[in-house]
């Protein structure tokens, strides 16, 4: 599948949202031909044409408030029906939302890096 070639506004409001995070920790990179942002080396946003896709966790609060936005959806980039669970795509027409949800994939993944860390004896 083609990656979905995203607008000017959506790239402008990408760039934006790297800005606003502030946080040395968070690299910006590509995937799959598609802009993401990682923190320490885990992607927690990706912009998919006009969207952004956000890792908050499945059955969190967060993933089911992202789901609530008019427009979301869970996060499907390879456009097959096979969506990542974990994941919610918010549409341009709601980046106004994008830092609040970015903020929380940046704890999310925070969260997983700690647990992941106590895990081996970190």
């Amino acid at each position: 599948m083609a990656v979905p070639i995203s607008s000017d506004e959506a790239l402008e409001r990408w760039d934006l949202l790297a800005a606003e995070l502030g946080d040395p920790a968070i690299d910006r990179s590509r995937m799959m031909g598609r802009p993401i942002l990682t923190r320490h080396g885990t992607m927690f946003a990706c912009l998919n044409g006009d969207s952004v896709g956000f890792k908050l966790g499945a059955a969190t609060p967060e993933h089911e408030g992202a789901l609530a936005v008019p427009g979301a959806d869970l996060f499907d980039p390879s456009g097959k029906g096979r969506p990542f669970k974990d994941w919610v795509s918010i549409p341009l027409a709601e980046a106004e939302q994008w830092l609040t949800f970015a903020q929380c994939a940046v704890m999310h993944v925070a969260g997983s890096e700690a647990e992941s860390g106590s895990a081996r004896g970190d």
